[in-house]
């Protein structure tokens, strides 16, 4: 009794998905036609993870060089969008990648 599955939920049990089931029904947002994910992959890579990209010996070596800047690409670890959360260490660098959020930019360009 009471038809099979979700059978009645706009109809006779319509007050049980009302009440437990709130949003149930209906559409909310816009619509895309054909998304394709491509456009929207951007892998993101946040500050204090930034120099495990590269290798111990070189964050030590270019600490002691500071006439020279270690050059850092994101792109190349598989990244593109370079995050502002974390700390980095007094030592300038130069960091390659597609995008940067605005904290990020603050944060490299105060370290030098």
């Amino acid at each position: 009794p009471g038809g099979r599955g979700n059978a009645g939920g706009l109809c006779h049990h319509r007050i049980n998905y009302d009440k437990y089931h709130p949003g149930y029904f209906g559409k909310v947002g816009m619509r895309y036609f054909h998304k394709t994910q491509n456009k929207f992959f951007c892998p993101t890579v946040n500050l204090d993870k930034i120099w495990s990209l590269v290798t111990e010996q070189t964050r030590e070596k270019y600490a002691k060089e500071t006439d020279k800047a270690p050059v850092i690409d994101v792109v190349r670890a598989g990244y593109y969008k370079v995050l502002g959360k974390g700390h980095l260490p007094k030592q300038p660098m130069i960091v390659k990648a597609r995008f940067f959020s605005r904290e990020a930019e603050k944060k490299i360009n105060s370290v030098g």
